[in-house]
């Protein structure tokens, strides 16, 4: 195996691009690059820039090893048999994702490649991408495996993928591709450029669909009776959907990532003169259900001068640090706009940014639900549901408990007089 290492350079050192030159230095020589120096401050001491589990370790072994290196130096990829493009690509308030700060950054180091090196995109960008850029770089070869990560268990998505779906042209680039990912023992899905950027906006907005879809389905349920964690299941057992179908009535899908690709292929659509009428209703439907907590705690707050709420969980999803897009931090300016005193509380956003510097966070769980007339869960972080509630909720003023994802349901469904309310809850 020693023989048959590569030397990569992955751009863009946020979460994929950690992850992918972390997980990939186990199997050839990394080096990172990135233009941020206070994020290369921290990488080089095996910190990286955003919390996820085993991330730090992997890249701390990777630098005592020597396998992996942190730089800001374009001139570093002239030895690169590869450039891995693995910036998070960023998005607007409107789900609009900015290609072009990608591909301004990338261009920046394009010139300093030499001939016919592969070019590696994993940076979610819209389809069409791989092939604009290989017109404009004849001499270089460039393809598209789009990123498959999950804030919180990014490291085994990463290593133990179900298959990788990889877009290349017939020719050398596949002989290198297939020599970079071979450690990773997965099943390479070949198909053309355009296709596999395609895959992704459409596995992104399927995702999104079923989110919707069984949000919609649970709003439904609550008015009629039916119990719509039930009804998941029910779908669920049938063979056609299965298991695993992203069927969990609950909150809205946040932090961008999905939005972003529902987004896009609305754009195209418009763009084509292309009539979409399910896509675009996708993103309508889940911007009415991001106002669901907002608006049960409204009626049940009514007559309630200066109400006291405890929000637990500002993470837009369990087992990350980032508050990119969450629906946790607009629930709480929602709360704070009408009067609200917001006590929060997340396990890992100790203090918070320059962006969310009018959330007031307390150290502890106890801190933040004492006199409180409500509690709200917003991230369904592991430890909740061993807390000591029945003691806990005894220090609230209220008794109101809202629960989107039923986190904690088992753990306060015994205690008396509780008023509490899930997504689908009959």
């Amino acid at each position: 195996m020693q023989a048959s290492r590569m030397n990569i350079t992955v751009l863009g050192l946020w979460h994929l691009g950690c992850v992918t030159a972390a997980c990939m230095a186990r199997h050839h020589r990394v080096t990172g690059l990135d233009f941020d120096e206070t994020v290369l401050a921290g990488l080089q001491t095996g910190r990286a820039p955003l919390h996820e589990p085993g991330l730090d370790d992997l890249i701390a072994g990777g630098l005592d090893r020597g396998t992996l290196g942190f730089s800001s130096d374009p001139a570093l990829v002239s030895g690169a048999d590869l450039l891995w493009v693995c910036y998070d690509t960023p998005v607007d308030v409107d789900d609009q994702s900015d290609s072009t700060w990608v591909l301004d950054r990338l261009r920046r180091v394009l010139p300093g490649l030499k001939a016919d090196t592969v070019v590696l995109l994993s940076s979610q960008l819209p389809v069409g991408t791989t092939a604009a850029l290989a017109r404009a770089h004849p001499n270089l070869h460039f393809a598209c495996s789009p990123e498959n990560l999950r804030l919180g268990s990014a490291i085994s998505a990463f290593t133990q993928p179900a298959r990788i779906v990889v877009g290349a042209e017939e020719g050398p680039a596949r002989e290198v591709l297939e020599k970079l990912l071979h450690p990773l023992g997965a099943p390479l899905s070949w198909m053309r450029p355009a296709s596999a950027e395609m895959v992704k906006h459409a596995l992104n907005s399927f995702l999104a669909l079923s989110v919707a879809y069984i949000n919609e389905l649970a709003t439904l349920s609550e008015q009629v009776g039916a119990d719509a964690l039930e009804v998941a299941a029910g779908l669920k057992s049938d063979p056609r959907i299965g298991p695993r179908a992203y069927l969990n009535p609950g909150g809205p899908f946040a932090g961008g990532t999905l939005a972003r690709d529902v987004a896009t292929l609305t754009s195209f659509g418009q763009r084509h003169a292309i009539p979409l009428s399910l896509i675009p209703a996708i993103k309508e439907s889940n911007d009415r259900h991001r106002r669901w907590a907002f608006r049960k705690l409204q009626t049940a707050l009514t007559g309630i001068s200066q109400p006291i709420v405890a929000v637990l969980g500002l993470a837009y999803t369990p087992g990350t640090s980032t508050l990119r897009r969450s629906a946790a931090v607009e629930l709480c300016r929602q709360l704070t706009g009408i009067g609200c005193v917001v006590r929060a509380y997340d396990p890992l956003i100790r203090t918070p940014d320059a962006e969310h510097t009018d959330i007031a966070l307390t150290p502890t769980i106890t801190e933040a639900v004492q006199g409180a007339h409500a509690m709200v869960i917003c991230t369904a972080w592991s430890e909740l549901s061993d807390l000591p509630w029945p003691d806990l909720l005894n220090n609230m003023t209220g008794s109101v408990v809202v629960d989107a994802g039923r986190s904690i349901e088992k753990a306060v469904s015994a205690i008396p007089g509780l008023t509490y309310i899930a997504v689908g809850h009959p």
